[in-house]
């Protein structure tokens, strides 16, 4: 069982920067991808980043691609959004999410295929 905490959010103004970790909790974290979704208010809820355990590869929403990257750090449990260059548009609760087991239909930019959920930080971006 893993539990999912995320922080580094905050306020910003628009082409700064800000770090967001999600560390995970329990014996051992080895899961089959790791995502980052946000949701503003009104919204639904919006795919950003994924991250395929397995081999590393990494995917971005077209909307964060080139400001993004996503990273992790295995000794530590723990995955990293950097964000760079960010704009007003960018203001959300940021999620971090994990799929534990193989699906061989998963789609990592839909929120319905994760099955663990950390409890938000907010990401503020003024103009």
């Amino acid at each position: 069982q893993v539990q999912l905490v995320e922080s580094g959010g905050g306020l910003v103004q628009a082409g700064g920067f800000l770090k967001l970790s999600c560390a995970a909790s329990g014996r051992t974290f080895s899961p089959y991808y790791m995502g980052w979704f946000r949701q503003a208010p009104g919204k639904e809820r919006e795919f950003v980043s994924a991250i395929r355990w397995s081999d590393s590869s990494t995917y971005y929403a077209d909307s964060v691609k080139g400001r993004f990257t996503l990273s992790r750090d295995n000794a530590k449990n723990t995955v990293y959004l950097q964000m760079n260059s960010l704009k007003p548009e960018d203001t959300a609760v940021y999620y971090c999410a994990a799929r534990l087991t193989y699906y061989s239909r998963f789609s990592y930019y839909n929120p319905s295929h994760y099955g663990y959920w950390g409890q938000g930080t907010q990401v503020t971006v003024s103009s």
